[in-house]
C-alpha cells in the first residue's frame, strides 16, 4: 500500500510561482515512478512531469522550462516547484505513484491551482 497527500495550492497571480507537495507514505520500495498530473475544468487530465528513484525526470512541453520537481532523498516527499504561472495553469494537480505490485498505481486527492489576477 503506498499513501499520496498533496498540498501547496491555492491562488496566485499570473507570473506567481507555487510550491506543491506530493507526501509519500507506506511501502515506498514498491514505486517505480512519481508523477503530477493535472486537470482543468471540461478538460482531460494530462501529465506534467514524472520522476523515478533513479533520478530520471522527464517534463510534458507544457512544463519544461518553468516548473521543476524536486526530491527528497529519502523519497517521501515530491515537489513541483511551479514558477511564471500562467491562467491556463489552473486545474487540480494530482500526483500519482507507479508500483511493481497490484494495483500498479496510485493516486493522491489532488490540489488546487488558480491562477488569476
Amino acid at each position: 500500500q503506498v499513501q499520496l497527500v498533496e498540498s501547496g495550492g491555492g491562488l496566485v497571480q499570473p507570473g506567481g510561482s507555487l510550491r506543491l507537495s506530493c507526501a509519500i507514505s507506506g511501502n515506498i520500495y514498491d514505486i517505480n515512478s512519481i508523477a503530477w498530473y493535472r486537470q482543468a475544468p471540461g478538460k482531460q487530465r494530462e501529465k506534467v512531469a514524472s520522476t523515478t528513484p533513479a533520478g530520471s525526470t522527464t517534463y510534458e512541453d507544457s512544463a519544461r522550462g518553468r516548473f521543476t520537481i524536486i526530491r527528497t532523498g529519502d523519497w517521501r516527499t515530491i515537489y513541483l516547484q511551479m514558477n511564471s504561472l500562467r491562467p491556463e495553469d489552473t486545474a487540480v494537480y494530482s500526483c500519482r505513484a507507479g508500483t511493481t505490485r497490484d494495483p500498479f498505481e496510485y493516486w493522491g486527492q489532488g490540489t488546487q491551482v488558480t491562477v488569476s489576477s
